[in-house]
């Protein structure tokens, strides 16, 4: 059982801080060209991106295949990461503050972009074509937090400037597009 600080300690985000530290490294890595999937695989993908608690029962019988191909087929889906099946929070509904905030470096953009994905707030960090080199979505407890994610951004090696983009508001937030063809 998990203990809850008595100093307004957000127990929620100490555990989600610890979970992200624990798999950033096995979800960082080069993106690879995109990989060819079949009509099972779709399918599986579809039915967890329209219910991430539907059974694999469920998605055989949908699909025409045993449970055990889903089960393996999803496993290997996940390795390959491909897929990932997570419950989807808002965090600005949870007390939290979240940013865009967009890169320019000197030179090349990925060591600053390998440095940054390591960091418990950073949750989404691209590389980009544009204005920016980078852009990275960060969440933070508070302003006090926010403040001290863009301060460590700028003391990299090699970042130029930073903007930050404060989210006022959650409009929309869909991850249900499907797979390709």
């Amino acid at each position: 059982m998990t203990k809850c600080g008595g100093n307004g300690t957000n127990r929620l985000a100490l555990r989600r801080i610890e979970a992200q530290l624990a798999s950033v490294a096995q979800r960082r890595g080069p993106v690879r060209g995109a990989r060819r999937i079949d009509e099972v695989d779709q399918g599986i993908v579809e039915a967890l991106q329209a219910n991430g608690r539907e059974s694999f029962r469920a998605i055989a019988g949908q699909l025409g295949v045993s449970e055990a191909t889903v089960r393996a087929r999803y496993a290997r889906l996940c390795d390959e990461q491909i897929l990932q099946v997570v419950a989807v929070t808002n965090p600005l509904g949870l007390g939290f503050e979240q940013a865009l905030i967009g890169i320019k470096t000197a030179g090349a953009p990925a060591p600053v972009a390998d440095e940054i994905s390591s960091w418990a707030e950073a949750d989404y960090v691209v590389v980009t074509a544009g204005q920016y080199d980078l852009l990275v979505e960060v969440v933070a407890a508070d302003r006090h937090g926010l403040l001290d994610v863009t301060n460590r951004m700028r003391e990299l090696d090699g970042v130029v400037s930073t903007e930050t983009f404060l989210y006022l508001d959650l409009v929309k937030q869909l991850y249900d597009w499907g797979t390709r063809p």
